[in-house]
């Protein structure tokens, strides 16, 4: 079972989300990221940045949920909650 964390940022960006989304969304996070989160399967998806270096990605409607996985220490780290719209993921 993986412990999940919020980076501050995380936080700030899960507090200006209204409250219905903000309940869907951590629902999400800890049905889907405390068992098996770097499995790439479903909504959950594996980003390439470059030189070895990846952060996953959690489809939650129109939200996304980015995070780092420690598999050693079976961690779990929000780094970002962002509104997906019209831009891709590269932009957001």
């Amino acid at each position: 079972m993986f412990a999940v964390g919020y980076h501050p940022d995380a936080a700030k960006e899960l507090r200006a989300i209204r409250a219905f989304e903000r309940v869907r969304i951590l629902g999400d996070i800890a049905e889907q990221l405390t068992s098996r989160p770097h499995v790439v399967e479903g909504r959950k998806k594996r980003i390439e940045l470059g030189e070895g270096d990846a952060i996953f990605q959690l489809r939650v409607g129109a939200y996304r949920v980015f995070y780092d996985v420690d598999p050693e220490a079976l961690r779990v780290t929000v780094r970002h909650v962002r509104r997906k719209g019209r831009r891709t993921t590269g932009e957001i």
